[in-house]
Parts: structure tokens; C-alpha cells; sequence
């Protein structure tokens, strides 16, 4: 039996949600590059993206009304 004291690095990949890019870079996970990260955040400005929730109170109140 070999005895190996060799660390083994375990690298992970993943997908860029973004542009679908398999990459294994860690400094902008879970993208592959800042531009990706950039355009995400600008989707977030743009209200691309919708978080379902209960309406705010004030359109609560003006339903009952």
C-alpha cells in the first residue's frame, strides 16, 4: 500500500447563470466574470427580475376602502 501525502484540490465547476460559460473561478461565483456579475446587477436596477410577495400596505388600504 502507497502511503501519499499528497493534498488533493477538489475543483469545482459550475455554470455562469448568465451566459451558461462552465467555469471554475471562485472570485465572482456563481458568475464566471465580473461583466456577468455587472449585467446581473443591472437586471436587479432594471426590474428584470420579481420577487412574488403580499402587496404593501398602502395598496391593502386603498382595496378597502
Amino acid at each position: 500500500m502507497e502511503n501519499n501525502n499528497e493534498t488533493k484540490k477538489v475543483i469545482k465547476v459550475h455554470k455562469c447563470p448568465i451566459c451558461g460559460k462552465l467555469t471554475d473561478s471562485l472570485e465572482y461565483r456563481p458568475f464566471c466574470s465580473k461583466r456577468c456579475a455587472d449585467v446581473d446587477l443591472g437586471n436587479w436596477f432594471n426590474q428584470s427580475y420579481v420577487i412574488e410577495g403580499s402587496s404593501s400596505s398602502s395598496e391593502n388600504n386603498e382595496d378597502e376602502e
